[in-house]
Formats: C-alpha cells, sequence, structure tokens
C-alpha cells in the first residue's frame, strides 16, 4: 500500500492494517484525535479552519448552515467545523440508540466495522430546514457514506445545497465523476472541502493478503480475549476523580443536537473544568494525556485545550475506539501499540447489540511515556465494567502513574427524562436550555415590513398595563414601582404637533439621512463586514431600519435588524441575548441606538453584556451629544423627529415592560402592538422621507465617514458631567431625573411629569415641538448659557399626585 498525492497528505494521514472483512487498510489521521495522540490546539484548530474555508464558500448562506458528522470518528471534527462556522447549530450521528427519542433518519457506513449511524435530533427542525447541510467526516473515499447520507435525507427534506468537508479527499476518478452524477441526480449543488486530496494505491488482491497478514501478526501477539482476562485492577491509590462543574443542561456533544447558545456556555465553563483537572494530576507531571470516549470527543478536546493553555506540562489528545487494527511496533507504521479493554456503556444498547458488546481499543497510549492519563467518559459509561480488572482504568493504570476520571454528565434529551414524581409522562421536566420563540414581525406585531425588523419581544397586547402619568410618576419616584412595570398612556398628538412633526421632517430628513449614512460606514468599517444589528427598542429601532436600508442602497447588503430591550437598571433581556448567541456570531453584533443623553443606558449596556461571551457592548448611535460613545453619525443635539412622538413612529409598538407576573426568566421581555393607532401612524412615513435623502448625501457622508475614521471619537462624557452640574444646581440631587437633549426633553414631555425645560439660548427650530408641548403641558421653558445640549428636561423632583393641577399640568415646587 502506497499514498500518492498532494504534498501535504504525508503530513496528514498514515497507513495501517485493519481486522475488517470489507476493507483491508486504514487511513490513520495524525490531526483527528482518535488513534494517534495530538496537541488539542492543533485537532482542534484543523476542524475550525475547515469551518473558516466553508464560511466562505456560503457567504451569506452560512447563517441557515447545519453541520452534521459522523460518529464515532468525525463526531469533534465536525463540532471544530461547526466553531469555525460560529453560528451553526450541530448534530453527528450516533451508534446509541435512546429510549424515547425517534431517530430522524440513519444509514449505513458500508466499509466501517460498525455500520449502522442514527440520527437522533432533540429538536427535528434541525434536519428540516432548507439552508445548505455541511456533512463532515474524517475522509472522503469512495464517497457511498456520505452520498447515502444526502440521498436519505434529500428525501425526507430537499435541500439546494450540500458541502462535504473532510481532512483528506481519497476518491478515485471513478468515484469523482459518480459524485457528479449523483449531484445532478438530486437536483443540488454539492461542493468538496478538503485539506488535502490523493489516492492510496493497492495492489490487487489486497483485501486477502491484508487478512493474512493480520492474521501473521496477530499470532505474535496476545489474543484480546486475553488480555481482557489477563488485565489486573488498578493499583490503590493510581486512579483519582476530578469533579467536572460542569454546566447543568448542557449537552455532552452533539448526538441530540448542540447550538451556538451551547458552546458559549461550555466555552465560560473550560477554565474552571481545566483547573479541576490540573488539581488532581500528580506534581510536575510533564506529559499528559486526555483520553476521550467513542463519540464523546468533543468535550473531551475542549478540556484538553483549555488544560494545554494552562501551560506546565505537554498536552496531548486521543480517543479510545471500537475499530480493530493491527498495531505493528515499527517507526514507519501508524499504529505502535494499542490497549484493549471490555466495553463499558453496554446498557445504552439493546440486549444482544453487537454495538453494546466486544472489545475496545486505545492505540498508541502504551508506551506513550506519560505521567499521567486523564480519562473523560460520560456518566452512561462509569459503569463497574470500566473500574474492574482488565476495564479501561485497569489497562490506563498500568501505563501511566496517574489516571484521572472526570465524569461529564449524559445528556438525556426532554423526551427521553423519566416524568417527575406526581406528572404524567407526556409532560416531561426540561432541564436543558429553552427552546426560545422566532422574533415577532409585522405585519402581526408592528406596522414595519416583516424583513425591516425582528422583534425579540413577546406580545402583550391584550394585558392591561397603562397608567395615569402621575399614578405612575408617584410610584416610580417613592419606590414602589419600576419605571418598566407599566406604560404611560399613548399621547395622542393634537393637529398642530402632528402638523409640527411634519415640517420638523421636512426639514431634517438630509440631516438625519447623513447621519445614517455616516454612523452606518463606520460600523461596516470598524466593526464588522456584515453586521447584525441589534437595535434597543424602542428609540433604537427606526434608526436600525435606516441603516439597514443604507447599507441596501449604498452597498448592496441585506443585513438582520432585531429589536431588544434594555431597561435601566434590570440590565438586557437575557433570553433575547441567548437567541442573538444561537442564531448568529456574536462578534458580528452591533447594538444600535438613537441618541444618547447622559449615557445611562450606554453604561448599563455595558454592565449588562459583560456576562454574555463574544459580544461587543460598544453602541452605535445616530446622535452622540453627550459624547458617550465612539460610534455615532454626528455628536450634534438637532431634532431627530422620530423623538417627536411615541409608538406612531416607532411601528406602532410600546416601550417595552419588564415585570415578574408577565416575564419569566427564559420569556423575551413584552410589550404591546397598537394596532387601534394605525390611522395615525407615521412610522413608514418617517422612514421613507429620510431614505429618500440617501441619493443626495452620499458625497456628504462619504466625506463624514472619512473624518470620523481619522477622528479620536473617545467618549468625553461631557454631558455627564453637565447633568450632575445641573441636577445640584437646580436642588434636585438625582441625576436620574435630568433628561438631557432634544429626545430625552420630548419623552419627559410627552411620559412623565416635567417640572421644567432648559433650553439653550438662541437655540431655533429644532425645539419648535419642545415648546409646543410644554406650553399644552403648563412646563416653564428657560433660556440659559453654556449648556452642552439644545435643551434638557427636569422631571419633577418632589413628585406626588397633588403636584398638578386639576387639569393635570404641572405646578411649579415650592
Amino acid at each position: 500500500m502506497e499514498l500518492g498525492g498532494d504534498p501535504g497528505l504525508r503530513g496528514l494521514l498514515g497507513l495501517a492494517l485493519r481486522d475488517n472483512p470489507k476493507r483491508a487498510h486504514l487511513l490513520v489521521s495524525t490531526v483527528l484525535g482518535k488513534h494517534v495522540p495530538q496537541l488539542p490546539s492543533v485537532v482542534h484548530g484543523t476542524g475550525v479552519r475547515l469551518g473558516e474555508r466553508v464560511a466562505v464558500l456560503l457567504g451569506d448562506s452560512v447563517r441557515r448552515a447545519v453541520v452534521l458528522g459522523y460518529a464515532e470518528t468525525a463526531t469533534a471534527l465536525g463540532h471544530s467545523v461547526a466553531d469555525g462556522l460560529r453560528h451553526a447549530p450541530y448534530l453527528h450521528s450516533t451508534r446509541r440508540p435512546v429510549a424515547g427519542v425517534a431517530a430522524a433518519g440513519g444509514f449505513e457506513e458500508s466499509h466501517s466495522h460498525a455500520t449502522s449511524h442514527l440520527l437522533l435530533p432533540e429538536d427535528p427542525a434541525l434536519l428540516a430546514g432548507g439552508g445548505p447541510l455541511v456533512l463532515v467526516d474524517d475522509e472522503f473515499s469512495t464517497g457511498n457514506t456520505v452520498l447515502n447520507t444526502i440521498r436519505a435525507l434529500h428525501d425526507r427534506a430537499p435541500r439546494a445545497w450540500y458541502v462535504i468537508v473532510a481532512l483528506v479527499d481519497m476518491r478515485s476518478a471513478a468515484d469523482r465523476e459518480r459524485f457528479a452524477a449523483f449531484a445532478a441526480e438530486i437536483g443540488a449543488r454539492v461542493d468538496l472541502v478538503a485539506l488535502a486530496s490523493g489516492t492510496v494505491r493497492l495492489p490487487d488482491g489486497v483485501l486477502g493478503r491484508g487478512r493474512e497478514l493480520v492474521a501473521a501478526h496477530a499470532e505474535a501477539q496476545t489474543p484480546d480475549a486475553a488480555l481482557l482476562a489477563a488485565a489486573p485492577a488498578p493499583a490503590a491509590g493510581a486512579v483519582v476523580r476530578a469533579a467536572l462543574a460542569w454546566p447543568a443542561g448542557l449537552p455532552d456533544g452533539g448526538r441530540h443536537g448542540f447550538l451556538p447558545a451551547h458552546r458559549t456556555v461550555l466555552d465560560a465553563a473550560l477554565p474552571g473544568m481545566a483547573a479541576a483537572v490540573a488539581a488532581a494530576l500528580p506534581q510536575g507531571a510533564r506529559r499528559v494525556l486526555v483520553l476521550g470516549h467513542e463519540e464523546l470527543m468533543y468535550a473531551p478536546l475542549r478540556i484538553a485545550a483549555a488544560l494545554q493553555t494552562r501551560g506546565g506540562a505537554e498536552v496531548r489528545f486521543s480517543t479510545t475506539t471500537r475499530s480493530p487494527v493491527l498495531a505493528v511496533d515499527d517507526p514507519g507504521y501508524a499504529i505502535r501499540s494499542r490497549l484493549v479493554f471490555p466495553a463499558h456503556d453496554s446498557a445504552q444498547f439493546p440486549p444482544g447489540s453487537p454495538d453494546g458488546t466486544g472489545p475496545r481499543y486505545a492505540y498508541n497510549v502504551a508506551g506513550g511515556g506519560f505521567d499521567a492519563v486523564v480519562l473523560v467518559v460520560d456518566s452512561a459509561g462509569d459503569t463497574p465494567e470500566l473500574h474492574a480488572s482488565g476495564g479501561l482504568l485497569a489497562q490506563l493504570a498500568g501505563q501511566a502513574p496517574r489516571v484521572v476520571l472526570a465524569v461529564v454528565p449524559t445528556y438525556a434529551p426532554a423526551a427521553a427524562r423519566p416524568a417527575p414524581e406526581g406528572r404524567a409522562p407526556t409532560a416531561p421536566e426540561r432541564q436543558d436550555t429553552p427552546m426560545l420563540p422566532e422574533p415577532l414581525r409585522g405585519p402581526a406585531f408592528s406596522s414595519y415590513a416583516p424583513d425591516e425588523v425582528g422583534w425579540l419581544l413577546q406580545d402583550l397586547s391584550d394585558v392591561e398595563l397603562e397608567a395615569p402619568t402621575e399614578e405612575r410618576e408617584e410610584a416610580i419616584q417613592s419606590g414602589g414601582a419600576h419605571y418598566a412595570e407599566s406604560l404611560p398612556v399613548e399621547y395622542q398628538p393634537s393637529a398642530a404637533y402632528q402638523e409640527l412633526f411634519r415640517a420638523a421632517l421636512d426639514a431634517s430628513a438630509a440631516r438625519v439621512a447623513r447621519a445614517v449614512g455616516a454612523v452606518t460606514e463606520t460600523v461596516l468599517a470598524e466593526r464588522s463586514p456584515r453586521p447584525v444589528l441589534v437595535s434597543l427598542a424602542r428609540a433604537g429601532t427606526p434608526v436600525g431600519v435606516l441603516m439597514r436600508r443604507w447599507a441596501a442602497h449604498r452597498h448592496g447588503l441585506d443585513l438582520p435588524h432585531y429589536a431588544v430591550s434594555i431597561v435601566r437598571g434590570r440590565g438586557i433581556d437575557t433570553a433575547a441575548m441567548r437567541w442573538l448567541a444561537a442564531h448568529h456570531d456574536p462578534a458580528d453584533v452591533v447594538f444600535v441606538d438613537g441618541w444618547t443623553g447622559k449615557g445611562a443606558i450606554t453604561r448599563e449596556l455595558a454592565t449588562a453584556i459583560g456576562q454574555f461571551e463574544g459580544f461587543d457592548p460598544e453602541v452605535a448611535v445616530l446622535a452622540d451629544p453627550g459624547g458617550c460613545v465612539r460610534t455615532y453619525g454626528t455628536r450634534e443635539d438637532f431634532l431627530i423627529p422620530s423623538a417627536c412622538l411615541n409608538s406612531t413612529v416607532s411601528g406602532l409598538v410600546s416601550r417595552t415592560v419588564l415585570r415578574s407576573d408577565l416575564v419569566g426568566p427564559d420569556d423575551f421581555h413584552g410589550a404591546k402592538f397598537y394596532r387601534s393607532l394605525a390611522g395615525a401612524d407615521v412610522s413608514g412615513l418617517f422612514l421613507d422621507a429620510v431614505s429618500a435623502r440617501f441619493a443626495e448625501v452620499a458625497d456628504g457622508v462619504e466625506a463624514d465617514a472619512r473624518e470620523l475614521l481619522a477622528a479620536d471619537r473617545a467618549p468625553t462624557w461631557a454631558g455627564w458631567a453637565a447633568v450632575e452640574r445641573i441636577s445640584e444646581e437646580y436642588g434636585i440631587h438625582d441625576v436620574n431625573l435630568v433628561k438631557p437633549g432634544v429626545g430625552e426633553t420630548t419623552r419627559v414631555l410627552l411620559r412623565r411629569v416635567p417640572w421644567r425645560v432648559l433650553a439653550a439660548r438662541g437655540a431655533g427650530a429644532d425645539l419648535d415641538h419642545v415648546r409646543l408641548l410644554a406650553a399644552q403641558r403648563g412646563v416653564p421653558v428657560e433660556e440659559v448659557d453654556g449648556l452642552p445640549y439644545s435643551c434638557v428636561g427636569l422631571i419633577h423632583p418632589r413628585f406626588t399626585r397633588g403636584a398638578t393641577g386639576a387639569d393635570g399640568r404641572a405646578v411649579p415646587a415650592p
């Protein structure tokens, strides 16, 4: 037998003889972590790089991709490819049936030692979508296994695109022709991504001669049965346990599906688990092997990689297998040694099933010179057979002074869990991360077109949440309620105010369009070439829609856009964050808001995002008069017409609600859709008026973006200093009652009980709507000097319902 092909092929593969009646040879990968102990960074990094190549191939379609790996050899490789795609869910086939979980498919691996593969996703929708399916195996030889898989799945749920990923492509010319014919037959695109390609040159009669060689060498070796019977029990003290703080509900791998949100949870827990393993190692250990168990490859691999990053010892990774391979202690041969032990997870297979019985193997462990072996198994494999004389622990204890056993809890899908006492079996208790609903979209929720924004909210339109403004203010200031627990009664603009809004829109549409273009160009240049826009509902949502429109107008981009809730003092919607992490790469997420006042929400976001891996807490805003952020369209405090109104300029959606009796820990925050206000809705008018000015401001945007990208845009927090000064000068002593900027002042007049308005001396038409609202509510407007904003709204600092007259107007504080 001889390998031929790409120059890099020999660095990826070795050859060995296998005891298999269907195939004499085994291609032994040096980077897979199965038969040859390898650095965990190499094993994981190889798969990640393959995934990154697939992501480039898929382009925009990567966001709809699902990755499928093959048991047992490629389970960790498939996981790692999914890591390279970054936001793709992952599933691998399994040979272990699970009672109560219906198979979503199955196929045969004709050349394998164990042929039957099952597909057991907890969520069948993983295999029912129409996006690209990425199939990952360690090698692509004849192609039979992969083509059988595609055929079986295509019959159930046809897709337009399949991508096959392998470390090496070893097909013959005839196999390649058959591959092309297959793609034409099913009418789908089928691509292949591999690190190297080549062929195995096999002499005539290789199968028979290979079996003869195996038999001849086997005569000189102790038979498997004798090895099993003769292995001693582990020496006292040679085996210790390391308690892994495995996160509750986190799947142990991709047998039933592994989502990007699961990866985020695992990433956060890995340093602690690596520390627990390190504490169990013998002092001064120089060479450590982390050994996984058959299909359980990814969790041990990630633990090994985390252990490797700690330093202090050379860490290698490999796993056990059910595949019998001839071991020959020769430098040119890939399998130098083998350990043989009985299966220790037999109870997971039906009685009499050949999959659950027989010997298992660990290759190239004996003679490896390891100071310690860390064996990672799932709890289903932590059985008496594992600990018995002749078991795997006994074999490992004969090869290293210390064996560390680390057990990962076997994940049980909801359908496979026993019902809690007193509950019907049809309602099993879920312990995993709950499946979250899809975003709400118009016209069912909001007046925006469905592609403009997806609302990561729950619809509370049928719940009575509004309270009189004065009643809310008293409850908020007395500490009896939080502002997010109720809604103000929606202000209905008078005819004069509506006319003022339209005049303001005519006057400022081009200015808004230019700021939209500038902030979008800055985001594309500095944050991500294909950002996921996540607006802070609701003031940020019209800006998010406009940024999405600019990206489409100027660059032909179709950017995803969602709206999430963030509440001062309560943080961001954690369920929405989990949804985003499960569906997109957190590094691509850009939070969007309308403007900054004193920067309270900017600070809130920075604090809240710290608990979520990979998200950038910096918010992009249209206007930053407070000097609170780096990414903005302008720092001028000018009239943004969307600040003039409430829901009628924000898709008829209320501000968000967070109340414990309505929003559970796994629920999105709530909001209402005011369908009854459709006659007054100007949301589309605002968006269209601004978008219509995109072409005329293009040159100005280019100049602004160039200037912004070259400028020092570090936050100055000048607005915060001004707010603190005003709070003290006016005897308020509470910065939360000082609302700086045109947008925040407008909100005070529309939603709260205003006390007075401070206007920059000489401010012009930008404040016409503020003056009108102030007059309607009997609020004095004072012109002052040295104000960094156009205006500042002050909430009544000592409010009770007696602080307003019978008509609801504010009266001066004594």
